[in-house]
């Protein structure tokens, strides 16, 4: 595994009911595909040595024989070669004949896996052939090419990272699949060998199980099922070939396909790994296993990927696709909105008071509250608005502030902090020539006090700005922009707070609302505390001191989601931003963001509340406790 990736394939060889020699042709052009992909698995379908309707034919000796003939030529195929082969067969075994999964490597077989729950109704009547395999556990058999071979439902392949094990077709549409239970004994790769024929509207009911199972489960869950070459004599089989990991669909196929197909893809196993160590629930449900398991290690060669084609998303906050964003928006504004009525409504307020800059941040929070005060039927003059503009503040940002409260018909104040800010300087014996960071620190702390003091005098609740990216870098002055009554926009990344503000400028707002928060979202992102230049312009840009917040917010995603470490992040983030920053650059912020997030913990340790809206939130009373004095050492 390379950086806690591993390469898998799902496989639909070409097939000829009950012509073995065929069969077996073709599951070799299908591995060899595979190895060229640089895969470490490869999943074929059920009875895919046999094909699966055969039907009666499955009690003539001369198929079995064959059958067992082909596995081992199959063995004698994978010496030498660096995969995990799944392939499906049937065993006769102590007089019974089960439905298995054999799970081969460089030569012989690691072990069999016999289907656990056997159809029979509808279409299915397996029973009239196949014994179930449910309890079968622990057991060792023979074969004549290969003694003391593990066979069982419990069995877990492990190399690693990676904990492989198998079901078969019927065990993942049952109440609790045995992957349920592998998953909870440490598997995170889920084999499923099927033959699942093709009905109206089935595809997509297998695919949402598959998707379903792979996120209950936290795991990885590769699919193959038999193809066009099955019988149709009253079924029709397309070859699904499906990986899911956690919930997420990597890849599929078009079904009915009349060559031999192999779907390959890349799955993450540090991040499953990382959710199942934060998930309490799936650890304490190890306990209602009704079996031990059985585990048989084995060691790849190496960890090659090859190309590595796995698609990394370097906005991993924002929807790529325009309709999913909107509603993702959408859904954001409702949870913002619905957490301020609650706070609002209990606290008994009508009023809030909230300052306003002309930048994203604050124009997010206020349309936040503009929508909320239409939602509990409030006026919209009980929405306090203030800018305060400062040494820093520029023409645009001061324009666009009145122009947006005005527009929306707010309570709309101006407090100048120039005069409060010299006064304070001279009290503290501050030069105002030394533009260090008690001069950019005072003009935010009388801001809130402004903030704080207009809210106690109007019986307002004063709302907080600040968002989720912020809060990871510490980018905030503690006691300052810092604090707040309640905070709206917490746990909303920088990258997403555009999104949202453009969503409202297209969607539920006038044309000449619309036409001054686009031109906010075109303003760079500052905080406007030091002097402006000569011709009235920003000279403070936030990106230039901290980093992009792109970057940002991509090192906070893998950091906190998934727990990666710095070298599988730049890994991530050079895959994922390799036309729009150099190795260097990225390493410069990642660096950065990994300093910052340690020591400005102690920012993050005193919030206000504020609504969690999406997976990651720093709140220190729910997502993210951490001691304000932890080293970033180790870290970097």
């Amino acid at each position: 595994m390379y950086n806690g990736f591993i390469k898998l394939s799902t496989a639909c060889p070409i097939t000829n009911v009950a012509d073995i020699d065929f069969n077996l042709k073709n599951i070799k052009k299908c591995i060899e595909k595979a190895l060229k992909d640089n895969s470490k698995l490869i999943v074929f379908p059920e009875l895919s040595i046999t094909s699966y309707t055969c039907g009666d034919l499955f009690s003539q000796r001369n198929l079995l024989l064959k059958s067992e003939k082909a596995l081992e030529n199959l063995c004698l195929f994978s010496k030498g070669k660096d995969i995990l082969i799944a392939v499906g067969a049937p065993l006769y075994h102590n007089s019974c004949l089960y439905n298995c999964a054999y799970v081969i490597f460089k030569g012989e077989i690691l072990g069999i896996v016999p289907k656990s729950y056997i159809p029979n109704y509808s279409e299915f009547y397996e029973k009239r052939w196949f014994s179930e395999g449910l309890g079968i556990i622990n057991k060792q058999l023979n074969l004549k090419f290969q003694k003391n071979i593990p066979f069982g439902t419990n069995l877990i392949f492990t190399c690693g990272a990676f904990r492989f094990a198998v079901e078969v077709c019927e065990d993942l549409w049952v109440t609790v699949p045995p992957s349920s239970y592998l998953s909870l004994l440490g598997a995170n790769v889920i084999g499923n060998l099927s033959a699942s024929n093709e009905l109206v509207s089935k595809a997509t009911y297998r695919k949402n199980l598959i998707s379903n199972q792979s996120a209950r489960c936290m795991c990885a869950y590769a699919y193959a099922s038999s193809g066009v070459f099955e019988s149709s004599t009253d079924l029709v089989f397309g070859g699904h070939l499906l990986i899911s990991e956690n919930g997420n669909i990597l890849n599929e196929n078009n079904r009915f396909v009349r060559e031999n197909e192999v779907v390959t893809s890349i799955v993450d196993l540090d991040k499953l790994i990382a959710e199942r160590l934060k998930n309490i629930s799936f650890r304490d449900s190890v306990k209602l296993c009704p079996f031990e398991a059985s585990e048989i290690s084995f060691e790849f060669s190496n960890s090659n990927l090859g190309e590595f084609t796995r698609y990394i998303d370097k906005h991993p906050f924002v929807p790529g696709n325009s309709l999913e964003r909107s509603l993702r928006c959408s859904e954001i504004f409702n949870i913002q909105t619905s957490a301020l009525a609650k706070r609002l409504t209990h606290t008994h307020s009508r009023k809030v008071v909230i300052g306003i800059s002309g930048g994203l941040d604050s124009t997010l929070a206020l349309l936040v509250i503009v929508k909320t005060f239409r939602l509990l039927n409030l006026p919209s003059e009980n929405i306090i608005t203030i800018t305060m503009p400062g040494f820093g503040t520029t023409d645009r940002t001061y324009n666009n502030a009145v122009s947006l409260c005005k527009k929306l018909k707010t309570n709309f104040r101006e407090v100048n902090i120039v005069d409060a800010c010299l006064q304070h300087f001279k009290d503290i014996n501050h030069l105002v020539e030394n533009h260090d960071v008690t001069y950019e620190n005072v003009q935010a702390r009388e801001r809130t006090q402004i903030l704080m003091d207009i809210a106690n005098k109007e019986g307002a609740l004063s709302i907080g700005t600040g968002d989720l990216s912020e809060l990871a870098l510490g980018w905030c002055t503690y006691n300052g922009d810092h604090m707040s009554m309640y905070s709206v926009n917490c746990s909303v990344p920088k990258t997403l707070v555009r999104y949202l503000v453009r969503y409202v400028a297209e969607n539920e707002v006038s044309e000449d609302i619309s036409n001054i928060l686009i031109d906010i979202l075109d303003t760079p992102v500052s905080p406007e505390l030091l002097p402006k230049d000569k011709n009235g312009e920003i000279t403070q840009k936030t990106e230039d001191i901290v980093g992009p917040y792109e970057l940002h917010d991509f090192f906070l995603y893998h950091f906190i989601k998934t727990g990666a470490t710095k070298e599988k992040i730049l890994f991530l983030a050079e895959n994922a931003f390799k036309k729009d920053y150099d190795r260097e650059t990225i390493i410069l912020w990642l660096e950065k963001f990994i300093k910052r997030f340690f020591i400005q913990q102690f920012k993050r340790s005193a919030l206000p509340d504020g609504p969690k809206v999406g997976s990651i939130s720093l709140s220190p009373r729910g997502d993210w406790r951490m001691p304000s004095d932890a080293s970033f050492n180790s870290f970097l």
